[in-house]
């Protein structure tokens, strides 16, 4: 006797991958102060984190603050917000605002790994494709609790 339920075959487990994203950030006070990499996009982490060793490319940034961090290990660190800087993600659009330089640990071939985090991709109005492991741009910004003057 069966349960009348479909029957949904299982699918084989696949890695959910990692989404990489072409990054320039510069400084608005210092106007040589400029930097590209590639970046890691990381949903559970806040703004854009650098290592703290690019400090000086991206020239003065005049606004600081000390905050702590905890990072994925659960230890806390201290880092620096400083800012302002423009930020750009690939062909998206262009936000206003601040870093977080942080002290992290080279790869073992000496490079830095960046960080997006979700707010940065809410500023540029960008969503993951987890499907295409990219980033792909909102049609609408969105905005639930707004009501237009328009709507009947």
């Amino acid at each position: 006797m069966g349960t009348g339920r479909p029957f949904f075959q299982r699918c084989e487990a696949r890695d959910v991958g990692e989404v990489r994203v072409n990054l320039s950030v510069e400084g608005l006070s210092h106007p040589r102060g400029r930097l590209t990499c590639t970046a890691l996009v990381d949903t559970g982490a806040v703004g854009l984190v650098l290592p703290a060793a690019w400090r000086d490319r991206l020239g003065a940034l005049p606004e600081m603050e000390v905050v702590d961090l905890e990072i994925a290990d659960q230890r806390v660190v201290t880092a620096e917000v400083r800012g302002p800087v423009r930020i750009q993600l690939d062909g998206f659009r262009r936000v206003v605002g601040e870093v977080i330089l942080a002290d992290m640990l080279p790869r073992p071939d000496g490079s830095f790994e960046p960080l997006v985090g979700y707010t940065i991709l809410e500023l540029c109005n960008v969503v993951i494709d987890m499907r295409r492991h990219c980033l792909v741009a909102r049609k609408y910004y969105p905005l639930k609790g707004l009501r237009s003057r328009t709507a009947a």
